[in-house]
């Protein structure tokens, strides 16, 4: 049968209306009406108390993991939960179900809510004069039976202070407090809802509902949401199986699980305007600089060469922690500042080409980067060589059913075979047959500036040239397999000629020239992204030239979104034209942006290298990716 518990309003008196489910009673539509009476509960040494008056039942009951932790023993029943002025939370085993006697488990409260009185802060300080006298008509109560938590909303007057804060603290103006009771750990916690700034149409309604300036609301089943005096609406999530998946997904998209920095960014404006640009004076100590237009080497700052400021000419990195401007802020550079800027930019550039020119070969630098991609070396050759002719050719198609009369064929022509005839055709290589053409290959790398700003948070700028420096040790002396170049990108341009294909280094100092050149270029280039026109360049460019296969790679930092470049758009660039297997490698990222854009593109077209060993497998499964794709 059903059941619904009554309570009269004037006199409290509780009532048990019941409804028999039979079929019978389906047509007379008779219901019972029973009165409940009330004995004294017994608090220990003989004392008694008054039973206090319910402020909420819960609709559902709690779990039987959850009761059987709440009530300390393993227990399965059906029961409720209840909330009173009186107590944090009770539990009631056996009800509704069972009309036995019902066991109740209670967690009381020191002191009953309803002998305190309601703070007049807020816009009950405001509003008390309207404010009808008598209990509040909404209770900011909820229960999160999944989370095993009561959750309710209390004014500051009913909050114990003096145990939440310590005596040196000042407690926050606040519109109200959270209490979590969490019937597992046995715990209470107190969540400040920091005090509205503002007052809505709806202030005078709420204040005459809440004893305090929110409404409190279940979300789901780990949380809350409260909306204010001011129409301020807030989530709050308080279970802890939704912190803990919460904070992981945090954790996985800051990037603190694989020991990278975490970065918090404030947005502000400096209030400082731009002169003209200039190198700056280099501090011998090279202490850390931040705002100011003085030194060079500085973050934040204006007008002087450095990371992070607005106005300066290039970028120069000091090895200091940087601090960022505003896009507004570098947004708002006058054209005269910003032409003036480029003008130093380039210059400094083709100056330091010179100075690259002309400098003698620095061992050491260059193998700094050689040996860290030694083995990476080694292994892209053994995959180099097992690599099989794909391009096809064209021959004589024997046993064809139309075609020239094959002259081998006439005899079976005579006894009623029809396919004796022949026609030129394209065929397959055969496993294990040497390649016709070379393969052709282009590497586009990324030379942005943010390849440089960024470095010293991933190591991005120092992984691409080692990247490069890989495909140009491991592809030395097999110009017969492999035709390559590598072009760059920036915001200078898609066709920045770093090695061209009939003039690649052929020695040490060659391909340090290289390695030297992409560095200047990312420190000295405009902000942009051309990554998009390059490969879209590449691919048309590519698909005129025979070669026994193509392929263009694409090293980007996936910094697509910062310049609006739809995740869409680069996946119909590197389909472009299916003459040529396109695909992309990401080598940095902020936070999670390589995986949310890896996610978004064509299965099989972008990996995602953090470490420069996990290239010679990315590059295998490019290079064998088409063989799987024609089985």
């Amino acid at each position: 049968e059903d059941r619904w518990l009554l309570l009269e309003s004037n006199t409290n008196r509780k009532f048990l209306l019941t409804k028999p489910k039979h079929i019978a009673a389906e047509h007379t539509q008779v219901c019972q009406l029973h009165s409940i009476s009330e004995d004294t509960v017994s608090c220990g040494d003989g004392a008694s108390s008054e039973l206090s008056t319910l402020q909420m039942v819960s609709v559902e009951q709690l779990p039987s993991e959850n009761l059987s932790v709440a009530v300390g023993q393993k227990i399965v029943s059906p029961n409720r939960l209840l909330v009173n002025p009186s107590s944090f939370a009770q539990i009631v085993v056996g009800f509704p179900d069972l009309m036995s006697s019902n066991q109740v488990y209670s967690f009381r409260r020191p002191y009953d809510l309803s002998d305190m009185k309601s703070s007049e802060a807020g816009s009950h300080m405001f509003l008390r004069g309207r404010v009808q006298s008598g209990a509040a008509k909404r209770e900011n109560c909820v229960t999160l039976l999944s989370a095993n938590q009561v959750v309710r909303a209390l004014p500051s007057s009913k909050v114990p202070l003096k145990d939440v804060y310590s005596k040196d603290a000042t407690p926050p103006m606040t519109s109200a407090y959270l209490e979590v009771t969490n019937l597992t750990s046995k715990k209470l916690k107190y969540i400040p809802v920091p005090r509205s700034r503002t007052m809505s149409p709806y202030t005078n309604w709420l204040s005459k509902v809440s004893e305090c300036d929110v409404l409190v609301a279940a979300l789901g089943s780990g949380g809350v949401v409260t909306v204010d005096v001011g129409g301020c609406v807030r989530l709050w999530e308080t279970g802890l199986d939704t912190l803990q998946q919460s904070l992981m997904e945090w954790r996985n998209m800051i990037g603190t699980e694989d020991g990278r920095p975490v970065q918090i960014t404030i947005k502000r404006d400096s209030g400082l305007d731009v002169s003209a640009p200039k190198h700056g004076k280099t501090d011998p100590l090279n202490a850390p600089h931040v705002g100011g237009n003085q030194w060079a080497g500085g973050t934040g700052g204006r007008d002087t060469a450095g990371l992070g400021g607005k106005g300066g000419p290039y970028r120069l990195d000091s090895g200091h922690k940087v601090y960022q401007v505003s896009q507004t802020e570098k947004d708002s550079v006058p054209e005269e500042v910003r032409r003036a800027a480029r003008e130093m930019a380039e210059k400094a550039f083709k100056d330091r080409l010179k100075e690259i020119d002309m400098s003698e070969y620095d061992a050491s630098t260059y193998e700094r980067f050689s040996s860290a991609v030694s083995r990476q070396v080694q292994s892209l050759r053994i995959i180099l060589d097992s690599l099989q002719a794909k391009g096809k050719e064209r021959q004589w198609l024997k046993n064809q059913a139309l075609g020239e009369l094959d002259d081998a064929k006439i005899i079976d022509g005579l006894t009623g075979e029809k396919a004796i005839y022949k026609r030129r055709g394209e065929l397959d290589p055969e496993l294990g047959s040497p390649q016709q053409k070379p393969k052709r290959l282009r590497v586009l790398a990324d030379v942005s500036g943010s390849m440089y700003r960024f470095n010293g948070v991933d190591s991005r700028l120092e992984r691409s040239m080692e990247a490069v420096c890989m495909v140009m040790e491991a592809l030395e002396n097999y110009e017969h397999k492999f035709k390559y170049d590598i072009v760059g990108h920036s915001g200078d341009g898609y066709d920045i000629e770093l090695v061209t294909a009939n003039k690649v280094p052929k020695n040490n100092k060659q391909r340090l020239k290289v390695l030297q050149t992409m560095h200047a270029h990312s420190q000295f280039c405009m902000s942009g992204d051309y990554t998009l026109e390059a490969t879209e360049a590449s691919i048309k460019e590519l698909a005129r030239e025979e070669a026994d296969e193509h392929f263009v790679v694409v090293l980007s930092d996936a910094n697509l979104e910062r310049y609006g470049i739809q995740p869409e758009r680069f996946s119909q660039a590197l389909m472009l034209d299916p003459k040529v297997n396109a695909f992309a490698i990401f080598i940095g990222s902020l936070g999670d942006q390589a995986e949310r854009l890896q996610r978004t593109l064509p299965a099989g077209r972008s990996f995602v290298a953090m470490d420069t060993k996990h290239i010679p497998q990315i590059l295998q499964q490019i290079f064998t990716s088409t063989v799987l794709s024609s089985a």
